[in-house]
């Protein structure tokens, strides 16, 4: 743009200024006298400006004059430029129109030497009018939510870095709005391209002649030839990279689903020519790291505020939801969470419906998904192999919400295959998400994979492969309608309730892997379990056993927590398979039976087992077994010996149990890493076997009478001179009976121990032996009302806190200000005396 009138006074106006800004293309004329305008260059100046801060394209015209006089300045424009540094005291100012006159001549643009003007305006016109009169492309009747994704994406794509190729991506579920976004950045950065391209449904094109199509597309949209042919996707991409590598394109590839599409299509940054943009949109974010596309963005569902004025567009015609029906369109936000697609098709269908019919609509959809939604959602689970379908299906029923590690045992236990990577492949379809090590899902993909069970049988739940429902399982049960199709059965009531039934549900469900029964009080247990069950888990389990008729061979986990199991006549001999099992609060649990028939046992949970008095010492022999908990076994007063070393344990909680003493053998539990004694009244010595495990933490808190360690027979000087252990945290905290005499032999055992608490002991010296604790950063010896004298501390120490030491004296005052980066001394009398 520009206008005589707006050159009075020969500086830049506010009008101009403004035109300049808000223009979408600047045409520069360099003329051979064009330097010699201080306002020609103070407007460009400004043009360049906006071409480093806006969206906006700047040609430069070359009118008899050679880019090259411009680019360095040389001829008339060094002549002008020279007279200006004479008259011009701002020397910054003429340096600046140095620079961006060579900026503005590196542009590409147009180079007029002579003949017919007329010529060159009309292919100025010509490429200004394809800029200009795009057509734009149909985003959304209400464009909801939009500025601000657009804005992330064009943040994203780097449009202000010149020459550098980038490919986008944004991944997201169906329905989210991905394509909508796609079509708005489109729009709002079209402009800025030679060439464009928007090639849509991309995901439904799988064979090759279609992708051949698409091909044809690309080449007929970007270099405008209509008639394109070509014979196969071989031919078609060296003619894309060779018609397109010196073109600036933004292409648009929407619903990616395979890697193919991207490979014949945009197989590279180097098919395209400097600046251009590619942005793939996809539900598999996989796919996108596979293709080498760095810059992503995963498309956010709407927030509350937005959810609600998409849907009030489209049930009510108006951005506020009538006041009378906010309550019951709160129903629908909270039922479609955030997703556009829900929000528009349940709006649409609610248009000028009374309060009762949208009450009915909405009872409908929240127990059978809208056709419309579920045929859109499910295009990703169609996409997926047979196996992560199950895994997928598993998940939607099941286990929303549960931790990763948790699923994936109950999983690998139940379907026999580690379902690890089939969860990776839900996570990159955008059909699952883990968040804080918790396993999440949107919840119409949620109902979406309930619904797919669903149908399996619509009008008879026992025919189906899961059962979730607890109104659909309490029906089975009780009618006995069970059937072979059944694999898992999660039954969780809402609240405790006694369930009448005869036992018999389960003789006819052959293929069941996976019964989980939990809040529920059963009338009596099952007269049969299936030999296929691999995981049982029921709380409260009515029966001292299993039935006499099972065949557990297959029976990975086993978890009747606050059951009346006590083993009874159960042959263990049977549970080849277990590496699960969990008996904590079964309060009629007096014995555990001979465990070496589960030989492949790595978890066993007794905790809170009041009545629990004796383990057997098979359990000394389970070379598998990893983790042991004890807690809360009152009745529990000794330990099994360990007849041969144990590689694989890594946690023994011993905590408030009844334990008098601990066997020496305990030392060949060689892999151990957590110990915990805390709250062993009982407890009066521990055996000096314990120091040299490779642990990493011994908790022994409050053992009120623990005073003494015991060496082996002939094995004292053996332990003492050991070094091997890696013990870095002990806590003998409240232990009130613990004095000098424990305290001495066991120091040098402590070499690598980082923190030691004796809070609360009855402690009279801490020796110069300890010294020899190298790795001791912190020491706590709060509350040791009895303790006199600290003799020395091991070098590198940190933290000494001795607060309510009575007793402490300031004979070694001098040496811990010296040598200790943090005292805490408060409340200790005699310091305060001497002071």
């Amino acid at each position: 743009m520009d206008d005589e009138e707006l050159r009075k006074g020969e500086e830049i106006t506010q009008a101009l200024l403004k035109a300049i800004q808000e223009s979408r293309i600047a045409i520069i004329i360099f003329s051979p006298n064009y330097a010699s305008s201080t306002f020609c260059l103070q407007e460009l100046e400004d043009i360049m400006d906006c071409l480093n801060h806006k969206d906006k394209l700047v040609w430069p015209v070359f009118y008899k004059v050679d880019p090259s006089d411009v680019r360095y300045q040389k001829g008339s424009y060094a002549e002008a430029l020279a007279k200006h540094e004479s008259r011009i005291s701002d020397k910054d100012k003429v340096n600046k129109w140095r620079s961006i006159l060579q900026a503005a001549a590196n542009l590409s643009g147009w180079h007029f030497k002579d003949g017919c003007e007329c010529e060159i305006i009309g292919k100025i016109i010509q490429e200004v009018s394809k800029r200009i009169n795009r057509n734009t492309l149909h985003v959304t009747h209400y464009p909801v939510g939009l500025e601000s994704r657009v804005q992330k994406v064009k943040s994203l794509l780097d449009l202000e870095s010149n020459d550098e190729v980038h490919m986008g991506g944004i991944y997201g579920i169906g329905g989210i709005g991905k394509t909508t976004l796609a079509c708005a950045v489109y729009n709002f950065i079209a402009h800025q391209f030679e060439g464009l391209c928007f090639l849509a449904d991309i995901g439904k094109k799988i064979m090759e002649h279609e992708l051949v199509q698409l091909q044809e597309k690309l080449l007929s949209d970007i270099v405008g030839k209509k008639d394109t042919k070509l014979g196969n996707i071989k031919q078609g991409i060296p003619i894309i990279k060779s018609r397109l590598s010196k073109k600036k394109v933004l292409l648009i590839l929407d619903d990616v689903d395979k890697l193919k599409q991207l490979e014949v299509l945009a197989g590279g940054l180097e098919w395209f020519g400097p600046s251009s943009r590619i942005i793939i949109t996809s539900r598999n974010k996989h796919l996108l790291r596979v293709h080498g596309v760095e810059r992503t963005y995963e498309m956010e569902g709407l927030n509350q505020e937005e959810a609600l004025e998409l849907f009030s567009w489209n049930a009510f015609k108006r951005k506020r939801v009538n006041p009378g029906y906010l309550d019951i369109s709160k129903r629908v936000l909270q039922h479609s969470n955030g997703l556009p697609l829900s929000l528009e098709i349940i709006g649409s269908d609610l248009y000028g419906k009374t309060e009762l019919e949208w009450k009915s609509a909405l009872d409908t959809y929240e127990r059978i998904p809208h056709e419309d939604i579920q045929q859109i959602l499910r295009v990703s689970y169609d996409g997926l192999k047979e196996f992560e379908k199950e895994i997928f299906l598993d998940i939607a029923c099941f286990f929303k919400g549960y931790r990763l590690n948790d699923v994936i045992s109950i999983l690998h236990s139940g379907r026999g295959s580690a379902p690890n990577y089939a969860i990776q492949v839900l996570v990159d379809k955008c059909l699952i998400k883990i968040d804080l090590d918790c396993v999440k899902m949107h919840d119409l993909i949620e109902d979406m994979g309930r619904e797919i069970v669903r149908l399996e049988s619509p009008s008879k739940p026992g025919e189906r492969s899961r059962l979730w429902f607890f109104k659909d399982i309490l029906r089975v049960f009780k009618q006995s309608k069970g059937s072979d199709k059944t694999e898992i059965i999660m039954l969780h009531l809402p609240k405790v309730k006694e369930v009448q039934w005869d036992g018999t549900a389960l003789e006819k469900m052959e293929n069941l892997k996976i019964l989980v029964v939990e809040n529920a009080h059963f009338s009596r247990g099952p007269s049969v379990l299936p030999k296929s069950l691999r995981v049982l888990k029921w709380t409260a389990y009515p029966e001292s056993s299993l039935p006499a008729n099972f065949d557990p061979k297959k029976l990975v986990i086993l978890d009747l927590p606050m059951s009346y199991f006590t083993f009874a006549d159960q042959v263990i001999m049977k549970f080849k398979s277990l590496m699960e099992m969990n008996l904590s609060g079964c309060e009629l649990l007096k014995k555990m039976p001979d465990m070496s028939g589960a030989p492949n046992l790595k978890k066993l949970d007794l905790q809170c087992c009041r009545n629990l008095v004796e383990i057997h010492d098979s359990d000394g022999l389970l070379n598998r077994l990893e983790w042991l908990n004890l807690h809360n076994c009152t009745s529990l007063t000794s330990f099994p010996e360990i007849l041969g070393k144990m590689e694989k344990m890594r946690f023994l909680d011993l905590s408030d149990s009844g334990i008098r003493g601990l066997p020496f053998s305990i030392g060949n539990l060689v892999g151990l890493k957590y110990l915990y004694l805390d709250g062993c009244k009982w407890l009066l010595e521990l055996p000096s076997s314990i120091f040299t495990l490779q642990l990493k933490r011994l908790e022994a808190k409050y053992c009120e009478r623990l005073a003494l360690v015991q060496n082996g027979e002939g094995q004292g000087q053996e332990i003492m001179s050991s070094s091997a252990n890696s013990m870095s945290y002990i806590n003998f905290e409240c232990c009130y009976h613990l004095t000098d005499q424990f305290l001495c032999p066991v120091l040098p055992w402590m070499r690598n121990v980082t923190i030691l608490s004796l809070n609360y002991s009855n402690i009279t010296i801490l020796p110069s032996s300890i010294s020899v604790c190298l790795s001791l950063k912190a020491l706590y010896l709060n509350g040791c009302k009895r303790l006199r004298e600290i003799r020395g501390l091991p070098p590198n120490f940190k933290i000494l806190s001795a607060f309510n030491c009575l007793s402490l004296s300031s004979e070694s005052n001098e040496m811990l200000l010296n040598e200790v980066s943090y005292l805490c001394f408060e409340y200790c009398l005699i310091l305060k005396v001497n002071a």
